[in-house]
């Protein structure tokens, strides 16, 4: 019977030592990540912009950042003086890497043109049935992008049947309409 006893104690207290231990434990608290500082982006201080067109020297120009197109077209040497500065936003801000084009005056189609003999010629006005998105660029107050909504126009309700029919181009309207009536044809 001291066996039978001496056993019930030595398992109460095995109970008992497991059940004090139950409220006290606790899991092992997870390792923090050792963080690394991060790098700040480089901070660029110089824009590399490539000037073509009608600028007294083209070519590749480093200028500061926040520099805009005028002082791009200034280190390229200056307008030309064939150059169409109306065609150029100089307020724009620089982006690195972009290309900046200075458009040359050009003779607005129908306009007479001058022969060597002194005598003037009228060339023929722009199709807007058949002209390319180039050809279209070449009226007033119509660039490259409204020159190709009028192309994709075209393709999509086939040919121009009128001039006022360019009032259905987005970007076009009535006063625009007017100022190129006597330059196309439909």
């Amino acid at each position: 019977m001291l066996v039978g006893v001496g056993l019930a104690f030595a398992v109460l207290g095995l109970v008992g030592q497991r059940l004090a231990q139950a409220g006290t434990s606790r899991p092992p608290e997870p390792a923090a990540a050792a963080l690394e500082p991060v790098a700040a982006a480089p901070v660029r201080t110089a824009l590399v912009v490539h000037v073509v067109g009608a600028v007294r020297r083209p070519g590749l120009y480093t200028l500061r950042d926040g520099a805009r197109i005028a002082d791009a077209v200034r280190r390229a040497g200056g307008a030309s003086d064939r150059a169409d500065l109306a065609g150029v936003n100089l307020a724009a801000p620089l982006v690195d890497g972009v290309q900046i084009l200075v458009p040359e005056v050009t003779e607005a189609p129908g306009s007479p043109t001058e022969h060597a003999d002194g005598g003037t010629a009228t060339s023929g006005a722009v199709s807007l049935s058949s002209a390319t998105v180039e050809e279209l660029d070449t009226l007033p107050g119509i660039g490259p992008i409204t020159a190709q909504k009028i192309v994709d126009y075209r393709a999509e309700h086939g040919p121009f049947a009128s001039v006022d029919d360019l009032d259905a181009v987005p970007g076009i309207g009535p006063t625009r309409v007017e100022q190129l009536r006597e330059l196309v044809t439909p």
